[in-house]
Formats: C-alpha cells, structure tokens, sequence
C-alpha cells in the first residue's frame, strides 16, 4: 500500500513538476513575446515589391527577349537592308549634260565599313553614341541620365537615342514621340545588335542617315556639301557632316554657314575629349573648308514640275535611280528668268515659253519667283491672248484667199449686237490687210472673223494647238478665249516652220543608273497644217507687226515676227514671236486678274521678249523670213480654161449650126464657143457674123437701139467716128 502510496505521491509531485516546468516555460515565452516587436506595414509591402518586382521584372526580361528574338527574325537580311532604299532619285540635267537639279533622296555611292574614312566613324560616335561600342542598342546609363534631368529639370526630356536606335527608326519607324514608339524603337535596336555586328550597323547607319538636302549617307552628303566622295573626307569636313545629323535643316552649310561651323567645332571637341583626335587636329580651322557652291536654278523647278510627271507615261515601272536628259538650254533659262524679273511691272506676275523649231522647250519660266509661289503660269494659266489671237482669224483669211496687199475697210461694224472698238478710238477707212494687222486695228479683224466664219477661226486654233474651250463667238477674234502660254507659243511655232506641225517637249532621254537608257525621244513626223502661201502671207503680217506696227519694242537687229496682245482694262500682256528658228512666248498680268497699270503687249512683255531673244539668238546665224507668195493656181488671175476648161473638151455648135464633137474641132477655125464678158477676142476683136443671117434683118432697128441705149450708133468704121470726150477733172 505504501509502495501505491509512495507511486502516486511521486507521480504527483512529477505532475506537479511538469506542471510547474510548463508554467515557468510559458511564463518565460510570454515575456520573450513581449520583447520583440511585430514587423512594420511599410517592411510588409516592401518585401511583397521587392517579390513580385523580382517576379514582373524576371516576367518582362522574358517577354523583352521574346520580343526581341521575334524582331530579330523579322529583320531582313544586311544585304537587303543594303539595297533597300525609300525613293527614287532623279538627277534632271541640261541638254549639255550640266546637272540642274536633282530630286528624291540621294543615296550617293555604298561604301563598305572598311572604306568608311575613320575621321568620319569617330565623328558620328563622339557626338551620337559615345558608348556605342558597350551597349547592347540601348544606353541603360544614357537612359538614367535622361530620366534624372527629366525629375529636376522641369520634365525636359533628353536626347536618348543610340546609334542603333537611330537606325531602327530611320529603317522601320517614324518620328512619332509617343511611348509606343519608343519601346518598338528599343526592341527594334536590341533586335539589331542581336543580328549585326558593331560594324555592320555602322555601315548601315552611315549610309543611310538623313544629312539634309535630299542627301541620304555620307557619300551623298559629301559630294553635295564638298563635291568629292566620301572616301576623301578631311577631320573638318567629316566634323560638319557628323554635326548634320541632330538638325540637317538648321546646321546645313548650305542654309546657315556659319551654324554648320560652330555645330562642327562642337564635334571637334567631343572628339579630342574622348581621345579620337589630337588637341592639334581639334584646332583645325573648319572656316577654311571649302563648300560647293550651290547654283541658284530656282526657276527651272517650273520646267522640271511640267515635264517630270510625264515619267509615268514615258517609262516602264522603275524604281532605280535615273538621270533625265532634258531640252533646256542653262544660259537661256538664266537670261529668261532675268528678262521677266526686270521687266515684269510691280505687283504682276510674268512667264515666259521658248521653243527650238522642233519644238524642244529651250527655256521655260513660269513666275518671278518658285519659292514665292510654284504655280505654273507658262503651262497651267488661263489668260485671255488679246489680239495675238488675231493670228487665227488672218490664217483663216489667208486660206480663204486673201493676201496681205488686198484693201479692207476700217469702219464701224456691228455683229450680232456686238460692236468692235479700236484702242485710238478712229477709223481709217480703205487700208491694207498687212496695215491692219501691223496696226491690229480691231475691226478688220472682226469683218475678217465674220466673213470667214467664227467656227474657222476657231478650227484654226485648234489646228495649231489651242487645247483649252473656245467659244466661236464674234468677240473670239479679239482674243476673248482663255488660252495657255505654251499653247499661243506653239501656235506661231507652226507659222515659223512654214505650216508644219510642232509638238512641244523637254525629255530627250532617260538613262539609269547602271548606264541603261530606258527612254528615248522619236519625234513624231510634222504634218503640214496648211500651205507654204498661207505661211508666208502669215510671216509678212507678223514681220510688219514688229518693223511698223505695235511690236516695234520687240525688234533685235535682225529679223522678228510677231505680235502683241493686250486685254481690256490691261488686266493681261502677251507678245509672243520668232526669230533664228527660235519662238518665244511672254505673259505678264496678275494672278487675281487685277488690272495693271500701264501693261500693254507691246511694251513690258515685248521688251522681256527682246532682251531674252537678243541672248538666245547670238549663237544662230541670220535668217531672212520668206514672204514671197507662191499662189495656188486657184489664186492665180483666171482665164478662159480655168473656168471653162479647154475647149476641145466639149460638144458645141459650129457657125453652121452643125454639132461638134470633142477633140473633133478644127485647129485652124475661129470658132469661140465660151466668148467671156469684157475679154478681148482674137483677130480684129469684131465677132464673126453668121452668113446664113442677113445684116438688114437684125432683131431691133437702129432707132429703137438708140433709144435702149441713150446714144446714137458708132458708124461701121470706127476709124471715122468722133473721139470720146473725156470729162475734165475734178
């Protein structure tokens, strides 16, 4: 019982033991707990950012690496990349081979990493991408500078951009500055460095950067800014093409000198802080680089907007780039472009058309100033001609059988309710065709409109290439249609070339780059649009129109035809001519068809046309016009054949009543059979008489005779009758 006893007790005070064991234990917990504080929210959070930013960023390196691996494929191959250019580029040349202008994108010559000039590499990576050679396409210490200024300086955004990223943007994209595109630009570059090399992508770059000027690549930009290639680029000239690229408009050498040096003594300098050059190259004297110098052909941009379109229809599809070979003669252009500059009154515009006689456009001005405004006023503008219009109505009255010496009359005239007034305000009465024309008097010309009919007028302009609407219409003869410049210059063109068709062009030939000529001009065999005696009548009346008429101011010192226009209120002045083979056309007026003060056809536009023909015709030997009318023999003076034909040809009753044959006639019989009234009759100009009638048994009697005809009968012999008493003068 004890041992029972003794068992419990002892598992009691055990118990009590644990229990005061585990007391004591939680006793000593508690107050541990009560020791150490519990973590802080902000601790919290931080480790669930750092967590899940570990994660999103461990999630977006795998989706940027995607992306990129993605792009990567995507990217065409370097030798495609190579080959692919934007545009087309197009050198438009003189028709001696001078470069005028050249338009597209210029893409120069490729030039492999290895011939790249190292001037020029260092350069672009100085001041463009100083890490270029450490990043993988993007610049993580360019990016945290950037976002560092963006915080402290008003948000202003830094230039971030790499080597690689610039040419991810200039291949791919656009300039958009949205964030979209910022982040296609940065996979874009990565995927880039991922395919090519470093120096691939230099390549790359240097040959398709935009330089400014249409110049795409070095070789471009060099040969445009210092006409050599860009293998041969100095540490100065490489430094200004470098600068180009940040502003190409604002540091361009040709806009603003002066910018384009500092931006490259700007280069210079990154370029010896980052250990590319010497102190002493850094100094050197960018002033003295050499430039091109840039000729000023802005008023051949009006030829070059006409004839280039013409492309389309002229070429097969290509996309090479190709040199246009073009009729335009540089030193006419320049002295056409002068004389509408001086002579064009204040405030108006003038345009100018000159045509070789096979109708190659020599020079071609379509406004005083390109810049100031491109529209075409020589091929576009629609003008009344004033009287130069009068050359259709003459054609159609030279066709119709008129010539220059054949008396009109000047007087008043009214057609159809219209009444036609002359600029003196006079009539002169009985006067030539050739005075009428020289001295443009309005309504011959209208009579002439009326005779001939105001629809052959108006067929005539057509005939010579009058494209725009015409109304046939009285007052059409004063020049009341609308027409175009190289329309009327066309027009007299024909009259130059005795009547043979002239068809206006400005291409001669196409050649591409690879030496390729894909177009040639076949001109069309000319038509002969009326007669050498209508050209010549025509050349006597424009002839005159200069030596005595209204066009006196267009005279050079040899021989010119032409004529003025002017219109009413002086709102339009025409004078178009030809000289030498050459015919020239000028407008002057204003754009809102405002009148101008003092504009009349046959001073500022005939001036213009003197001072540009007096240059284009110095080269050109003398040429005397040819007026000399060779008549149609239906123009000749008639005779019994023409209107009858030969007599032979007909049946006809003899003398004895009998019925002749043809060609059965004798020879040698005095038979008349188509006597014409007034002609004077073989022989002794006395009729011969039928024996078969007798003399006394004539119709009438003498008497009645006398009386029908108021005087007596001659006698028999004339010889005895009394001579014709003659009035005496008044």
């Amino acid at each position: 019982m004890r041992a029972q006893g003794v068992s419990k007790r002892g598992s009691r005070r055990k118990a009590a033991a644990r229990g005061s064991g585990s007391g004591s234990g939680s006793g000593g917990s508690g107050r541990k707990s009560a020791g150490k504080k519990p973590p802080s929210a902000f601790w919290r959070w931080f480790k669930r950012l750092v967590f899940w930013g570990g994660a999103l960023a461990v999630l977006g390196a795998i989706f940027v690496a995607v992306s990129v691996g993605f792009a990567a494929r995507s990217i065409p191959s370097f030798h495609e990349l190579k080959t692919n250019t934007n545009a087309q580029t197009i050198v438009v040349r003189a028709r001696d081979g001078t470069q005028i202008v050249e338009l597209g994108p210029s893409f120069g010559e490729w030039l492999e990493y290895d011939e790249i000039p190292d001037n020029m590499t260092n350069a672009m990576i100085a001041v463009e991408d100083r890490r270029y050679h450490s990043h993988f396409g993007i610049d993580p210490i360019g990016l945290t500078r950037a976002g560092y200024v963006a915080v402290t300086d008003s948000g202003r955004l830094a230039a971030t951009s790499t080597i690689t990223q610039q040419l991810a943007r200039n291949i791919f994209l656009n300039n958009n500055r949205t964030i979209d595109r910022k982040a296609r630009e940065m996979v874009l570059a990565m995927a880039l460095e991922w395919k090519f090399s470093k120096e691939q992508i230099l390549e790359l770059y240097l040959n398709k950067v935009y330089f400014g000027g249409g110049a795409y690549g070095i070789d471009s930009a060099s040969r445009k800014f210092f006409s050599h290639p860009a293998t041969e680029l100095s540490v100065g000239e490489a430094s200004i093409i470098a600068g180009l690229v940040k502003a190409p408009s604002r540091y361009s050498p040709t806009a603003d000198v002066d910018a384009a040096v500092g931006r490259a003594k700007t280069v210079l300098r990154l370029m010896r802080e980052q250990g590319f050059i010497s102190a002493e190259q850094a100094n050197v004297n960018v002033d003295a680089v050499k430039l091109k110098k840039e000729q000023n052909q802005n008023s051949v941009r009006y030829f070059t907007d006409w004839a280039l379109p013409q492309l389309d229809l002229l070429l097969p599809e290509n996309y090479e780039p190709i040199e246009v070979w073009t009729t335009i003669d540089v030193g006419m252009q320049r002295a056409a472009t002068a004389s509408i500059k001086a002579n064009s009154p204040n405030g108006a515009q003038g345009a100018l058309v000159s045509l070789d006689r096979d109708g190659a456009i020599l020079a071609l001005v379509g406004g005083t100033d390109y810049v100031e405004s491109n529209y075409n006023r020589a091929t576009s503008a629609m003008r009344q001609p004033g009287s130069s219009f009068k050359l259709f109505v003459y054609l159609a009255a030279l066709e119709a059988g008129y010539k220059p010496n054949d008396m009109v009359k000047d007087t008043k005239v009214t057609i159809d309710g219209w009444s036609p007034r002359n600029s003196n305000g006079r009539f002169t009465g009985e006067t030539s065709l050739r005075s009428s024309f020289a001295r443009s008097i309005n309504t011959v010309a209208a009579q002439l409109g009326n005779e001939v009919g105001f629809g052959t007028v108006a067929s005539m302009a057509r005939r010579l290439g009058i494209t725009s609407p015409l109304s046939a219409v009285p007052s059409m003869t004063l020049g009341s249609n609308e027409v175009r410049l190289l329309d009327m210059t066309r027009a007299f063109a024909v009259v130059s070339a005795k009547g043979k068709s002239v068809e206006p062009y400005g291409i001669t030939k196409v050649v591409t780059a690879s030496g390729e000529t894909i177009y040639r001009h076949k001109p069309d065999e000319p038509k002969q649009l009326f007669q050498d005696y209508v050209s010549a009548g025509m050349t006597d009346l424009l002839q005159t129109a200069v030596q005595t008429g209204t066009g006196k101011a267009a005279q050079i010192g040899r021989p010119v035809a032409g004529k003025t226009g002017t219109t009413s209120s002086n709102k339009d002045g025409y004078f178009v001519g030809f000289s030498s083979g050459i015919t020239t056309g000028v407008w002057m007026g204003r754009d809102d068809n405002k009148r101008v003060a003092g504009l009349q056809g046959g001073r500022a536009p005939a001036q213009a046309f003197a001072a540009y023909m007096r240059y284009a015709v110095k080269d050109r030997p003398i040429e005397e016009f040819d007026t000399e009318l060779n008549l149609p023999d239906w123009q000749m003076e008639p005779d019994d054949e023409y209107f009858f034909g030969d007599p032979d040809d007909y049946y006809y009753i003899d003398e004895q009543g009998n019925l002749i044959e043809p060609g059965t006639r004798d020879p040698d019989s005095d038979g008349i059979p188509f006597p014409i009234e007034g002609e004077q009759l073989p022989g002794d100009g006395t009729r011969p008489t039928n024996p078969a009638i007798p003399e006394d048994q004539q119709a009438a009697d003498d008497d009645f005779l006398e009386q029908a005809i108021g005087a007596p009968i001659p006698p028999d012999n004339p010889a005895n009758a009394a001579p014709i008493q003659e009035a005496p003068p008044n």
